[in-house]
């Protein structure tokens, strides 16, 4: 079993590993990971594959810490009713039974450890007539305070934060009070926000012209605004705030493989998995480190691992016990999983390729569309042995001609928070936030200093204490003239990273990504209204599906407060 770090011990014992009714720990992370493997191996009966075998490939799959399902199944794997999915959608359509029985049922979700995205852009505005009752609607804004409520009620047990995304379409009437909702760091603390970014909108925002604001209880326009002030107020929010994020809905249509169930218009609370209403998907990453062999990657035994992920997080979808029956029905329908990867900066280190360089861009695209690749083969095969998703009949891909598939999509790139903490390795895609820092995990505090760099210091001979001082203050080797350039230079951090090499690891990421990608783009403190606003034109002009911008001392504590829709 790979060797934990203290802080990954104190994640599993704060979080994962199972406790009796006195919260007295009653397992070891070696019998966290048999757990899993066990629940996901006794699948493979149904389909009369090796129970035995799988069993034990799945243990030393995970117990290595080559790979990690998202949290929902390291928690409840083998557990009675143990719900296994991190990504949920849910409809809120425009009347008050809809509303809260969406509430009720988002309730159930994050109580099982789940994370909800919600589309409010169907309800009416605020002031609208309610004909039922002669009165006015309250709006979107106002349910949305509901939710957030009753999201910190529910706590979800106490081992994950309540996450929620709410999001609204740039057309809505209510736009401009929504993009202005966050800029008070007091307000929905348990939810995420982002906009529905339409390519209409951008195109108006290109010519500066007006673009309209719809009703959707009517469908009709009830007055128009300039669009560069609206996009304005966009860039304005996300500086003072990180809130709202953008999601470029139109894009994120054109990737849909199932049309003929319907349109995305939401995603998970990181907005890496845009679902359908109530769809879900199982996540799982990848330790890409480890992959990391005499200086190159060992494609071979990636492809392998490849197949191992895919089977089992698809083994993971009938092992579920799913809070709903449209939910069960849904996931079982487009059998939809996320695989993709952590520790990508401390792969590109361990490559000697700076992050903010051509070449570790190159590398991403061959990486992932390698996984990518891989992971598509594996489902054909699994379609083979097993069928493909049962709405395959009507998908693009059974009008493209494409091979029947297991799963409707496969790939995606996740924050990885508290996994990447499990794994020792930097988070997702992200670059490394500081060489050393305290994060915050419920209640624990933590000293994080990266190993790489400590034996990469010591190997090349620039280790000292005074150094490493340093380093603890200020979380960087910016200015530290005993470090040599090159090393300086492949040790940036996320802040010393330039916007636009962010957003170029995010797209080619995406571009061989079926869902989408988690991904913040770090901004210095010192960074303007006008760099926000380049981020997100030229996250559009680089087809990414979504952008989330965060400015170093916008939002007390974010780095402690990691999202767990891993």
């Amino acid at each position: 079993m790979g060797k934990f770090s203290e802080n990954a011990l104190s994640v599993l014992r704060a979080r994962y590993l199972r406790k009796d009714d006195t919260g007295r720990i009653i397992e070891t992370p070696d019998e966290m990971f048999r757990r899993i493997a066990r629940a996901l191996a006794s699948v493979e009966e149904r389909y009369a594959g090796n129970v035995d075998l799988c069993r034990e490939r799945f243990y030393e799959f995970l117990s290595s810490l080559r790979f990690l399902p998202n949290s929902p199944a390291l928690m409840h794997a083998g557990v009675p009713n143990g719900q296994l999915a991190a990504c949920f959608v849910l409809p809120v359509e425009d009347n008050m039974a809809s509303i809260f029985e969406t509430l009720k049922n988002a309730a159930l979700i994050l109580q099982s450890g789940g994370g909800t995205g919600f589309s409010f852009s169907r309800l009416r505005p605020a002031a609208d007539p309610v004909h039922t009752t002669g009165g006015v609607a309250s709006g979107p804004v106002s349910f949305m305070k509901i939710y957030n409520t009753a999201t910190e009620v529910v706590k979800q047990g106490g081992a994950r934060r309540g996450a929620n995304m709410g999001i609204l379409s740039i057309d809505h009437p209510d736009i401009i009070d929504f993009i202005r909702l966050k800029r008070d760091h007091a307000e929905l603390a348990n939810f995420t926000i982002s906009v529905a970014v339409t390519d209409a909108f951008m195109e108006a925002v290109r010519l500066d012209s007006d673009f309209p604001l719809i009703n959707p209880r009517t469908g009709k326009a009830v007055k128009s605004l300039r669009a560069r002030q609206v996009f304005d107020e966009l860039a304005e929010s996300a500086w003072a705030s990180g809130d709202p994020g953008v999601v470029f809905i139109d894009r994120i249509n054109e990737a849909n493989p199932t049309p003929h169930l319907g349109t995305f218009e939401a995603t998970n609370p990181c907005g890496e998995q845009p679902l359908l209403p109530y769809e879900a998907c199982i996540l799982g990453s990848l330790n890409m480190p480890f992959y990391v062999r005499e200086g190159a990657i060992d494609y071979m035994a990636l492809g392998d691992d490849i197949a191992l992920a895919v089977r089992m997080l698809d083994n993971a979808i009938d092992a579920n016990h799913y809070p709903l029956r449209e939910i069960a029905r849904m996931h079982k329908g487009t059998r939809k999983i996320g695989l993709g990867v952590m520790g990508w900066a401390d792969t590109l280190i361990l490559l000697g390729i700076p992050y903010d360089s051509p070449e570790a861009v190159a590398k991403a695209r061959r990486v992932m569309r390698f996984i990518q690749e891989s992971a598509h083969h594996v489902s054909e095969e699994l379609a083979e042995e097993r069928g493909p998703f049962p709405y395959f009949t009507g998908s693009v891909y059974e009008r493209t001609g494409t091979p029947p598939r297991r799963n409707a999509t496969l790939t995606t790139i996740a924050p990885t928070g508290t996994l990447s903490i499990i794994a020792d390795c930097s988070s997702g895609i992200e670059p490394l936030y500081a060489l050393a820092f305290k994060r915050r995990v419920l209640d624990t505090e933590m000293v994080e200093v990266n190993r790489h760099f400590i034996g990469i210091a010591r190997r090349e001979g620039f280790y000292s204490e005074k150094l490493m001082e340093c380093v603890m203050a200020h979380g960087t080797v910016s200015g530290q003239r005993s470090v040599p350039l090159s090393f300086r230079r492949l040790f940036r951090t996320a802040h010393e990273i330039n916007y636009a090499a962010h957003i170029e690891m995010q797209a080619a990421f995406q571009q061989f990504t079926d869902n989408a990608v988690a991904k913040t783009i770090n901004l210095p403190h010192r960074a303007t209204r006008e760099t926000v606003g380049r981020a997100f034109h030229m996250a559009f002009d680089k087809r990414l599906k979504g952008l989330a911008v965060f400015r170093a001392g916008t939002k007390p504590g974010a780095l402690g407060k990691l999202n767990d829709s891993d």
